[in-house]
């Protein structure tokens, strides 16, 4: 049996979707599935405010521009992390400041994040791992002493909460992701949440290449001009009528997920059991939304041989991020405050094991048989 490690959601309406914004002649942005997808995202979300971008890079980009980032600012975020999340701040002069992780969630440890404050820090950027929710009370208190603000980089999110609130509304702005590699997609997309009303029409402006043009459309103002920074961060109507079609059926997708995901963790259960195997730790507080289903092995020289094992039996597996602080960019941009001790030796046993929707169930099945099978011999 072969076993891709994702295919894109498809749900069957994008194309009647996409043929119908063609035929409505609106092609650019914020159009009728625009509005369609900022609507659903504000209701079911609960932000104030929701506009599409054309990637989560782009709606972390916005955010920095809204938190004011200077250069001799600092940023404070995980390592582990994709390499957006630190790039929207580096583009405005930002130093990050990289943090610890926590073994069970892979999240950025809430204990250490005040240490690493300084006069010059700006914002917090907690990062979601796998769709596992921070604890944001404590980093929402720090933030609060602090005066800072706190940027959710959300994309592997959506649907997820922690303590029933939706994962991207709890900071003062949150960012999704809609890549092909996400539980939601329209190829390349993102999405800006806006949960404080600072910043709710500054981002209209800045989405719009720093013009009212939004205020105009809606016929606020007379016509329209440029007031602020900005750029073209908002996706086409071909992006938001193929991403509508899936939001329509986000609760479907979702349990869908989180049926492979619960069979995944049954059937390698009996390896954790043992000890041979570490599986994702869902702290009590939080629901996720099946985004990602790894493990973790005993180092980096199992995980290397565990991966070649599964491509030889047509499983895609794959590692995830390489810590950013040991990268060269990371190493000119940021630094890491306090020990390393979890970050690296962690990402370095992690394998993330095929899961996408409509995943058959015989698959996951033979993913469990060939994962045991491995650590069996």
């Amino acid at each position: 049996m072969k076993v891709p490690f994702n295919i894109p959601a498809v749900t069957g309406k994008e194309t009647y979707y996409i043929a119908e914004a063609i035929a409505n002649n609106k092609l650019s942005g914020d159009g009728e599935f625009s509005r369609k997808c900022h609507a659903w995202l504000t209701e079911n979300c609960g932000c104030l405010k929701a506009l599409l971008t054309t990637s989560c890079t782009h709606a972390l980009e916005m955010s920095a521009i809204l938190a004011g980032i200077q250069p001799g600012d600092e940023v404070i975020m995980p390592s582990y992390t994709f390499v957006s999340t630190a790039n929207a701040f580096v583009l405005r002069g930002a130093k990050i400041v990289f943090t610890d992780i926590r073994p069970d969630t892979m999240n950025m440890d809430e204990k250490l994040i005040e240490r690493a404050v300084t006069e010059r820090t700006k914002a917090i950027v907690p990062v979601h791992y796998a769709g596992v929710a921070c604890d944001m009370d404590t980093i929402m208190k720090i933030a609060g002493k602090h005066n800072l603000l706190v940027i959710e980089d959300a994309a592997q999110a959506v649907m997820s909460t922690y303590k029933g609130k939706a994962l991207g509304t709890i900071g003062h702005l949150g960012c999704y992701s809609f890549h092909d590699t996400k539980n939601y997609t329209c190829g390349e997309g993102g999405a800006l949440l806006i949960n404080d009303r600072r910043f709710v029409d500054r981002a209209e402006y800045i989405r719009e290449k720093g013009t009212n043009r939004s205020s105009f459309l809606r016929g606020e103002v007379d016509k329209y001009s440029w007031i602020d920074v900005g750029s073209s961060y908002l996706p086409s109507e071909l992006n938001a009528a193929f991403l509508y079609a899936q939001l329509e059926e986000a609760e479907a997708i979702n349990r869908d997920r989180l049926k492979s995901w619960e069979r995944y963790y049954i059937g390698l259960k009996p390896l954790r059991d043992r000890g041979v195997i570490e599986l994702p730790h869902i702290p009590d507080d939080c629901r996720h939304n099946a985004s990602i289903f790894y493990i973790k092995v005993r180092d980096l020289q199992e995980r290397t041989e565990f991966l070649q094992y599964l491509r030889e039996h047509g499983v895609q597996g794959a590692f995830h991020y390489v810590p950013l602080h040991s990268s060269v960019a990371g190493e000119k941009f940021g630094l890491f405050s306090g020990a390393d001790i979890y970050t690296t030796r962690e990402s370095e046993r992690l394998v993330r094991l095929p899961l996408y929707y409509k995943m058959e169930s015989s698959q996951v099945d033979y993913v469990i048989q060939v994962v045991r099978s491995f650590f069996d011999v």
